[in-house]
């Protein structure tokens, strides 16, 4: 048999404000053409069907069009867990009619019997977990602070799987077992700008590999943006967002995974295709100048400008847009970066770590050139907000 894992889909998400509806719907075409191309029998998609828990009727629209044209593929089965960004509410409510079409969702958490699907034709397992939210695994114990709370979450979600691993296994009979979740892995890659909305706090939030047993044919995960093995698994994997979600994915090879079953679980990559080009460009304006005059006339490209430079940013932008073709390409970003530490104006042999905070503030204040006049009334403001979070500090204590 022959599965397809994707995840991370986002229908509906703008870039800066720009529609994207038309590469969603490129690549759900694409996503149904390889479906037939390599004679697909179960779809899985890992969460976040959409970007919000409201998704815009167009949306709605592409992701009830794809279920529909999918019976007429060799696609035999179909199984979509809930993410953080979608509604449960929303993913589940036309699920016992789409289970007609062999369409099996799981947008919230449910008894772990539940979140277990056998499926027929073909004979697979797959246990469906969707993304846990704290309300899903509370436990009875009340913890005493934040970091109790984050222990008690983790150690809720592995019992949640812990469950749902084990009632899969008292009815396998031989059967293969198909493992799917939406959660941060410990040792899960994000890289800056890929719009992953990580709901916890630090690294408590993160799961360890190991929940998932090796007995387990596959894992299809969902959550995090880049394409990934877990702990080096070749079995547990992030098959990764399908459309990169911002300027910092841009140069990321996007993919699906396809899983065959026999003897043995042979895994294998397929690229996506680029539906719609993002450049990011970085420089003063001499550079800036030159990369965009150096664009194809002809390839429709979304821009992101980072100017590092000390020209007049404004009067660079007006250039830029100048220069470029409007129905070609497309300014989404301008961005002035100047370099790192500069704006603090520190002395020879000088760090952060040896200014207080007055002092620091103090110089931020000059950096950023507002009139000396203001300072002694926003310098009152800052110790007052200092004092208070001091305050705050000892009630805790």
């Amino acid at each position: 048999m022959k599965i397809l894992h994707t995840s991370d889909w986002h229908l509906g998400r703008q870039l800066y404000g720009q529609s994207r509806y038309e590469e969603f719907e490129a690549f759900l075409d694409w996503i149904l053409e390889t479906i037939e191309t390599e004679v697909i029998d179960v779809l899985l998609i890992a969460g976040d069907v959409f970007d919000t828990t409201s998704p815009s009727n167009r949306a709605q629209k592409l992701y009830y069009n794809f279920l529909c044209r999918l019976p007429r593929t060799s696609c035999r089965h179909v199984v979509i867990i809930g993410g953080n960004h979608d509604s449960p509410s929303f993913l589940n409510a036309p699920k016992e009619l789409l289970r007609f079409l062999n369409i099996h969702i799981l947008g919230q958490a449910d008894e772990p019997k539940k979140e277990v699907i056998e499926l027929q034709n073909p004979d697979l397992i797959v246990c469906a977990v969707p993304y846990l939210r704290d309300r899903d695994v509370r436990s009875a114990k009340t913890p005493q602070n934040p970091a109790e709370k984050q222990e008690s979450l983790i150690q809720g979600i592995h019992q949640h799987y812990e469950d749902v691993f084990a009632y899969a296994q008292s009815i396998q009979k031989k059967r293969p077992v198909i493992a799917m979740g939406h959660l941060f892995t410990a040792g899960g890659q994000t890289i800056e700008g890929d719009g992953v909305r990580d709901l916890y706090v630090g690294n408590l939030a993160h799961v360890g590999s190991r929940l998932f047993a090796d007995w387990i044919s596959y894992t299809a995960l969902g959550h995090l943006h880049l394409p990934q093995k877990v702990g080096g698994r070749d079995h547990v994997r992030y098959s990764g967002s399908p459309l990169p979600m911002g300027f910092g994915e841009a140069n990321q090879q996007k993919l699906v995974i396809l899983v065959e079953l026999d003897s043995e679980t042979r895994i294998r990559e397929i690229p996506i295709p680029v539906f719609q080009k993002l450049l990011s460009l970085k420089g003063d304006r001499e550079i800036l100048l030159e990369a965009i005059k150096s664009l194809s006339p002809e390839e429709p490209v979304w821009l992101e400008i980072v100017h590092t430079g000390p020209e007049n940013s404004l009067e660079l932008q007006e250039e830029l847009l100048e220069l470029i073709q409007p129905d070609i390409q497309k300014i989404l970003r301008f961005k002035v970066k100047k370099p790192r530490n500069s704006g603090l104006l520190f002395q020879k042999h000088e760090s952060l770590e040896d200014l207080q905070h007055e002092e620091v503030f103090r110089r931020c204040l000059k950096a950023h050139e507002i009139p000396e006049a203001e300072y002694e009334e926003l310098l009152q403001a800052f110790q007052m907000t200092l004092d208070s979070l001091d305050s705050s500090k000892e009630d805790q204590n």
